[in-house]
This record gives structure tokens, sequence and C-alpha cells, in this order.
């Protein structure tokens, strides 16, 4: 009795699954050797080159409510996008910046110029002055990010000449009370460079060392005379000193010379109506002396952690400022330490194509590791030949290997005392043998040969064993 159609249908579909099963692990096994490889080079290639940054890093930003606090907490949701968190870190200014960098407490920092010179310590001097040592070249920057003006806020009636007088000279702060904010923001040290310049020593004035926001508080109630900031005009003590009455801002008319003297500072100017265009605040253009911040880093630091804040620092700090036009910051050329390469690429450079697809991480993986992903093409183009006929070989053996058992037969045969029936027993069992072997059928000819070889050597057997019963019976 016939099964039914849908039956044998069942019982094809079942075979043609098995059948593709078999080729396909047939495939993966020639493949294996190949894929070995590949897979070695490439979890060697990933453990040396290490692309994956750590998912925490920390960046040193001075006083809380500067506008390096500011500035940091925009990093740091800029990289939680990427899922990495950024520790910010608080100093006392530009100066503890820049101590938690070569300490190791700080993978990057803002770092105002004129701040470098520490930077440039070697070993011997580092160890002098109580400061762990770093090895030079050890800070890289990576890129500058923005102008920090040096602003000179005075009360006018406070001046000894005139309570008109502008102040227009550094000379004119000889016996005034004057803040020069605290040890760690740097401002100390470049006021007391500044005076020197001009002639005057730091003992000829009444100095204090108030924090920027309780120094504009003695300022306005008349406790203090001058208050000299460096800072950037983001931060809201300078725009509410800007706003205050009876505040005047100093317009220093040798900027142009002491910018030649200090390489690290530039002369900027505040247009008029800056501040306030409907007030006209300020009512006149004013020229100011200004630093250059940079965001420094260890060169120790992951090279993916560089680039990602390279990245964003172009975003933050690209859009026009009071002092800047749109796309003149981050840049490379007012440096003070040399730039990173990440710093130069995302700065000067075109970004790849990918990054605007991929995730950070994946676009970060294929941008360290693509030297060696084309290398491993290149390989794999002659290694992939050797996989058909590493392919065909395990099929065709799976065939061949009972050819041996074939001759083995036909040798014993041709010996009149040999055993027929066991010959036959063995032919009968490469046969059922043979009919359970599985091939792709592109090689089931192979396999049809086999059976085919068998059958004639059972007939010749046959044959033989004939001839000698006739010649027998002759007898």
């Amino acid at each position: 009795m016939r099964r039914p159609l849908s039956s044998r249908r069942l019982s094809h579909c079942s075979h043609a699954v098995r059948d593709a099963l078999i080729s396909l692990r047939d495939l993966i096994t020639s493949a294996g050797p190949v894929v070995v490889l590949v897979a070695a080079v490439l979890v060697g290639a990933y453990w040396w080159l290490d692309p994956q940054p750590p998912k925490t890093v920390t960046l040193a930003t001075g006083p809380e409510g500067s506008a390096y606090a500011a500035f940091g907490q925009r990093y740091a949701q800029a990289l939680a996008a990427d899922g990495i968190t950024v520790t910010l870190l608080p100093t006392d200014g530009t100066v503890g910046n820049l101590q938690a960098l070569r300490d190791g407490r700080a993978d990057l920092a803002f770092v105002r110029g004129g701040s470098g010179a520490a930077a440039d310590l070697d070993e011997a001097e580092a160890a002098a002055a109580n400061v762990p040592g770093v090895p030079q070249g050890a800070l890289m920057s990576l890129g500058s990010l923005f102008y920090e003006p040096l602003w000179i806020f005075y009360r006018p009636a406070a001046l000894n000449a005139s309570p008109t007088a502008p102040l227009d000279s550094l000379t004119q702060l000889r016996g005034l009370r004057v803040n020069v904010d605290q040890a760690g923001s740097g401002v100390p040290d470049l006021v007391q460079r500044l005076l020197w310049a001009n002639g005057v020593s730091t003992d000829e004035l009444q100095l204090q060392h108030l924090p920027p926001e309780e120094a504009a508080q003695a300022l306005q109630a008349g406790q203090l005379d001058v208050m000299v900031l460096v800072s950037a005009p983001e931060t809201v003590t300078v725009v509410r000193l800007l706003l205050s009455p009876g505040i005047a801002l100093a317009d220093l008319p040798q900027a142009d010379a002491m910018a030649r003297r200090f390489p690290f500072l530039q002369t900027v100017t505040l247009p008029r109506g800056m501040v306030d265009l409907a007030g006209d605040r300020p009512p006149q253009s004013i020229g100011l002396l200004a630093a250059t911040t940079a965001l420094l880093t260890r060169d120790d630091t992951h090279p993916a952690l560089r680039q990602r804040f390279a990245q964003a620092a172009v975003h933050i700090h690209g859009e026009a400022g009071w002092f800047s036009g749109a796309r003149d910051f981050p840049n490379t050329s007012t440096s003070e330490l040399p730039v990173s390469a990440e710093g130069d690429r995302a700065i000067n450079g075109t970004p790849p194509f990918w990054q605007r697809y991929l995730p950070f991480w994946a676009s970060n993986l294929l941008e360290r590791m693509w030297l060696i992903i084309g290398g491993l093409i290149v390989l794999l183009l002659p290694l992939s030949r050797v996989v058909p006929p590493l392919y065909t070989y395990r099929v065709r053996r799976r065939v061949f290997r009972w050819y041996a058992r074939l001759r083995e037969v036909e040798a014993i045969m041709d010996d009149p005392e040999s055993d027929q029936q066991a010959l036959l027993d063995e032919l009968d069992e490469l046969d059922r043998v043979a009919s359970q072997i599985t091939v792709p059928l592109a090689h089931a000819d192979e396999l049809y040969a086999l059976r085919n070889n068998i059958e004639k050597t059972r007939r010749r057997l046959l044959g033989l064993h004939t001839k000698v019963s006739t010649v027998a019976s002759n007898r």
C-alpha cells in the first residue's frame, strides 16, 4: 500500500533539511581553521589596542560657581549620552587644576594660559616643589577653548587723583585696597608679574585674597577699591559687576604693550553695548588683556576619551561669544602645550562619516581597529580559496574511505580458498553502510558510484563461485 502524498512530501522535506544541515556542518568545519585564525587575530588586536575607554573620567573644574564649573556640567551632559560618567573635581582654580593633573587625581582639566610653566617642570624641580613627579611631555592639550579676560573692576571714587578719573594704568593701584582672588586661581601670580612690569611692588598695595563672589560684594559695599578677576564672561559675578552702578571696568591703553611682553596674553575688545544693547552697557568699547584657557589632559588618558572630549569642545565652545566669532574656538593655534592628535583631528579635521550613524562605542571600535580589520580582509582573500577544497575533501572522504574495504574484498576473493559467504556478508555490510551515507547533491554521483562498484564486485564474486563450481563438477 502506497503512503499518502502528504506523508511522502513530509519525508522528502525532512531529508532535504537534514542534507542542508549536514552540508552546513561540513562548510563550518572546513572553514574552522580560518575562523579560528581570524578570531585569534581580532582578540589579540583588541587586547593590544584596548579600544573601549573607561566608563568614568575625572575633570578638574575649579571653584564652585565659576565658568569652569559651568562648562564642566556641559561636558558631563555631553558624555553622559555615550554612557561615560564625568566626575567633576572642584579646586581653587587653574593652578589647582594643573596640580590635580600632575598628581593623577584628574584625567583632564581646564588650565589658563600662563599657568603652563608649571607643566614644564622636570622631575627634579617637581620634587623640590613638593609636587609628585610627572615626566616632561606627560601633559598635552586638546585645544584652546575660550578667552579669559583680565577684569579690573574699580570704584572711580576711590582713585587718588580724581573721583572721576578713569583707571588706565596699573601704577594707579598704589595704596588702594585690591583683591586679587585666591592663591589657587593663578590670579595673584599674574597680577604680580604685571605690576612688576609696570614698576609697582605688591608691598605698595593693600592686597586681599577673597573669592570672587565675596570680593564682588565687598567692592559694591565700598570695602574694596579694586577687584581683579580672570574669568570667562559667562560668570554671574562678571555680568553683575558690569551692570552695577558706581562700578567701572578699567580700559588699559597699554594692553598691547603688555601682551607683547607676556606671550600667553592677548588683547581683546569688549564691544560697546555687548552686555546690554538697550542700556548701551558698556557705553564705549573697552580693550582688555586676556589669557586663553585650554583643556589639558594626561598622556595616559585613553585616546577615545581625548577624542570624545575634543569633539564635545567643538560643540560647546564653537559658537560666537563676547570676544570671539563663531568657530574661532576651539583652536590649536594658541595652545602653549603640544596638541594631541585626537584634539587636532577633532578641531581641524573632518570626522569619519560613520560617526554620524554609529553609537560612540561602535564608532570608536571601528576607528581604533579599522587597520586590523582591513588587514584581515586582505588576508582572507587568499585564505578563502582554501575553504572550498577542504570542504570537497571532507565530503568525498566520507565516501572514499570505504573503497579501502572494497579493495580488500577484491584482493581476497581471487584466492580460490576464500570463504565466499563471508565475503558476500562483507559486501552486504558495505552496501548497508553506503546506503546510510549522506552527502550534498553535488557529490551524490560519487556515492552512487561506490554502491555501483559494490554491486559489480558482488556479481564478480558470484561469477567466480559459479565458475569454480562448474570446474569442480566436470572433474
